[in-house]
């Protein structure tokens, strides 16, 4: 618990504008999701987008991840590297950003469809998205994470799918991955007590089928073990007196 950052409330408005910046790369990216663009493509209006607004993307390099964004389609849970993957009718997809604005990062991640999808992938990206939002509203200073990760677990096992254990959000601000540990899983009453002044991510994986992921040669890629497909959507919060600040909100 010690070693959970609390920050000050000039700390908040750094984050506010790196994740105004992050949510407008995803809202700029809208219009370019189509069918025959590459995830190349999309990379590079990415890595464009954040350098012309005096900022730098945060995985490139990291760790020796080679791209600005993580571009994961259909069955790819996270870490996705865009390449010469073409969009296709009925594809799913997240894209994640993270910059970094004057030292402090804005994470955030959402989904994104091309033409046509079935209702049940609709209702995928639906539960993973009422499952960070809902997780959101019961965030507080003095609130168990234990109570907040096993609502997202019970409410996406509610609605038939699963939530990814091997992968977690992470505290935020001047370091991209800082404590404390965010399980999108828990049993009521344990895990850190929410202080305000905490920054962190939450970004539940949510995959159609079982929970269990793969990871692929390349060192970065996640899939689904059962090729099912997975939705997430994330965003950067800071812990306020009375709750939660969505710092990457869009709109």
């Amino acid at each position: 618990m010690s070693k959970i950052k609390r920050h000050k409330k000039a700390h908040f408005a750094k984050m506010r504008e790196a994740g105004h910046l992050a949510a407008n790369v995803l809202n700029y990216l809208e219009l370019s999701i189509v069918e025959g663009v590459t995830t190349g493509e999309l990379d590079r209006l990415c890595h464009d987008f954040i350098i012309k607004h005096n900022a730098i993307p945060a995985t490139l390099g990291y760790e020796g991840y080679p791209k600005s964004s993580c571009i994961s389609l259909n069955n790819v849970v996270c870490h996705g590297i865009p390449g010469n993957e073409v969009l296709r009718n009925g594809d799913i997809l997240n894209i994640d950003i993270t910059v970094i604005l004057d030292g402090w990062h804005g994470d955030t991640s959402r989904m994104y469809t091309v033409g046509t999808i079935t209702p049940h992938a609709s209702k995928l990206i639906q539960v993973a998205y009422n499952a960070l939002m809902k997780s959101i509203e019961l965030v507080g200073p003095g609130v168990h994470w234990g109570n907040v990760g096993h609502f997202i677990e019970t409410f996406v096992a509610s609605n038939g799918f699963s939530v990814v254990k091997d992968y977690c959000g992470h505290g935020i601000g001047q370091i991209f991955h800082d404590l404390p540990q965010i399980d999108h899983f828990g049993t009521p009453g344990e895990g850190f007590i929410i202080r305000e002044g905490m920054f962190f991510t939450i970004e539940p994986m949510v995959n159609a089928g079982l929970e269990e992921t793969v990871l692929l040669d390349d060192g970065w890629t996640v899939v689904t073990f059962d090729n099912s497909l997975s939705a997430q959507f994330e965003h950067s919060i800071g812990i306020t007196e009375h709750g939660a600040e969505i710092f990457t909100k869009s709109g």
